[in-house]
């Protein structure tokens, strides 16, 4: 059986790496992206202000009632509910300069956090102190600034991983199917579930490794906020990578037109690129999208990785994540070797 598979596995990442095009494709493209946004968000730009507001039974998706606090009559502020359970992350947002000030305006609270380096923070801070309602209590907090090019390095690799994953196996199948080339491996000793195993490891090395390459380099020069492990972040890097891979074995399993399988491939891939976090965060938006974006792998990966790179989170702390790609793994890979067949009828 491993002989089957590496056989299999040598092929293919023998096919790949001949493949000059593609495979430059996959330097060229996140590359180019970290540094065209990196320079396009460059500068100090316009200021923006974002409250977060604790309230009792919050919900993301509700703005703050403007009779809590006169501050909430404030225009051209950003206000936006916090839930009560999330209050030590939105104090980290704070820190990183993400959220410009934290109201906590439940009975037997009345504080605000506000960053002590942000100029934003300060001039909230004059506006609620003149705003004429009922003193709170300040908190400081100190942090360093996060830079957008921080916040969006791991989805333009996720994106990267994303399209490479889902267009590098299952489309490839999909072409192999049509061209008859898994009818004749069909008449060799290699099993369907040996095959899709080679396919499987042999996109997941080579990700992997141009991943690796791409963060390097780039880092080199941008100088990243990493504040956790960078082996936690390459579990994170493959075990994503693994569940992405494996979802594309669900269109790549049957189909055997091209055609059919760039548009379900398609189909796939922008949704999660638009509801997983890519290039902005999902806090604050409808509930019913918060909901679909949970059943995107790409979006329990990403939010792993910027848990550990921002937010000096462990594996511990980013279980559920973990749990979540694992769990869609298996299935997706299951149901995968279960509904392949070899020929095009």
């Amino acid at each position: 059986m491993i002989k089957h598979i590496w056989a299999a596995f040598y092929a293919r990442s023998l096919e790949y790496v001949r493949d000059r095009s593609a495979l430059g494709w996959n330097f060229i493209l996140p590359v180019a992206l970290v540094f065209g946004l990196a320079f396009i968000f460059s500068g100090d730009g316009q200021p923006l202000f974002k409250v977060g507001v604790v309230t009792e039974n919050a919900t993301a998706e509700v703005k703050p009632a403007p009779t809590l606090h006169p501050f909430l009559h404030t225009l051209h502020v950003d206000f936006y509910s916090v839930p009560p359970q999330t209050l030590d992350s939105a104090i980290r947002k704070v820190g990183r300069h993400q959220v410009d000030m934290l109201l906590d305006l439940r009975a037997g609270q009345q504080h605000y956090w506000i960053n002590s380096d942000s100029q934003n923070g300060y001039v909230l801070e004059k506006l609620l102190q003149g705003s004429g309602g009922a003193p709170l209590v300040k908190q400081s907090v100190q942090g360093a600034e996060i830079r957008y090019v921080d916040w969006v390095v791991p989805g333009i690799l996720g994106m990267n991983i994303m399209f490479s994953c889902l267009f590098g196996v299952g489309f490839v199948i999909v072409r192999y199917r049509k061209s008859g080339y898994l009818k004749r491996l069909n008449a060799t000793p290699l099993s369907a579930t040996e095959f899709l195993l080679a396919q499987v490891l042999s996109r997941l090395v080579l990700i992997t490794l141009a991943t690796i390459i791409v963060f390097t380099g780039t880092n080199l020069f941008m100088h990243f906020t990493v504040e956790g492990s960078y082996l936690d972040l390459l579990v994170v890097l493959v075990l994503g990578s693994f569940s992405l891979i494996a979802l594309s074995l669900l269109v790549a399993a049957r189909v055997s037109s091209e055609e059919l399988a760039g548009g379900l491939l398609n189909l796939l891939t922008w949704p999660m690129m638009v509801l997983s976090g890519v290039w902005f965060s999902m806090e604050g938006t409808n509930s019913v999208m918060q909901w679909l974006s949970q059943l995107s792998p790409l979006t329990h990966m990403l939010a792993a990785a910027r848990a550990i790179m921002l937010d000096g989170a462990g594996l511990t702390d980013i279980s559920e994540h973990l749990l979540v790609l694992a769990v869609m793994s298996v299935v997706f890979l299951a149901v995968g070797a279960y509904t392949f067949k070899w020929t095009a009828e």
